[in-house]
């Protein structure tokens, strides 16, 4: 059986990637602490609650299942709290993240798929972003995703790991078998937002900026 590992796993995206997983003949096993994800979500394969902070408990999983690859989508994303609080999403999302790579590389496991943001662009008016634009990311949340791909990077040179990184904008939408969808608390996402506004569920949508 051919183990996927998969942070954040009760998460939106992470839960669809699963059952992607599963309906591709791998076994996902989600690995979540639950801050920001949903047990229920979780139903395709085994789940290991845990923090990526704990490198004892990442270690612990890495052996009992061997995974032939990695999946991490975990992390702190709210952009408003990241300008509060930025301590938070370094400590999380980054020193997370080198756990999650250096646990990963002791183990041999060297197929790594990383969910970062399009928030490492930054605010970069009159530009058609792609894979090589400049990365100047405005905030925290931004920031961590940015150096978690220099980290990648470096992990490939230094030992062998193979990686593809994934900038989202807007994600929106839902599982056509209505197994899995989206489910913030609070909702932050643009599209949600903007349907809820139509559907009279809020009074109005707020867009920032004027362009």
């Amino acid at each position: 059986m051919a183990y996927v590992l998969v942070t954040g796993g009760a998460g939106y995206i992470g839960s669809h990637a699963c059952k992607a997983l599963k309906a591709a003949g791998y076994t996902p096993v989600t690995f979540d602490n639950l801050v920001t994800g949903w047990r229920d979500a979780v139903k395709f394969g085994p789940f290991e609650q845990g923090d990526l902070l704990d490198r004892v408990r990442l270690d612990s999983v890495f052996a009992q299942y061997e995974p032939i690859a990695v999946m991490h989508f975990a992390a702190l994303s709210l952009v408003g709290e990241c300008m509060l609080d930025p301590g938070l999403y370094w400590r999380n999302n980054v020193a997370g993240s080198l756990n999650l790579i250096e646990a990963a590389v002791a183990a041999g496991c060297l197929n790594f798929v990383f969910s970062s943001t399009c928030a490492t662009y930054g605010d970069q008016d009159n530009v058609v972003l792609d894979e090589d634009s400049a990365q100047m990311p405005i905030n925290a949340y931004g920031a961590s995703k940015r150096a978690i791909e220099d980290m990648l990077h470096n992990f490939e040179t230094a030992h062998g790991l193979r990686h593809v990184i994934f900038r989202y904008f807007n994600v929106a939408g839902a599982d056509p078998d209505g197994e899995v969808g989206e489910f913030h608390r609070p909702e932050t996402h643009l599209v949600p937002l903007m349907l809820d506004a139509i559907d009279g569920k809020r009074d109005a949508l707020t867009i920032f900026g004027t362009d």
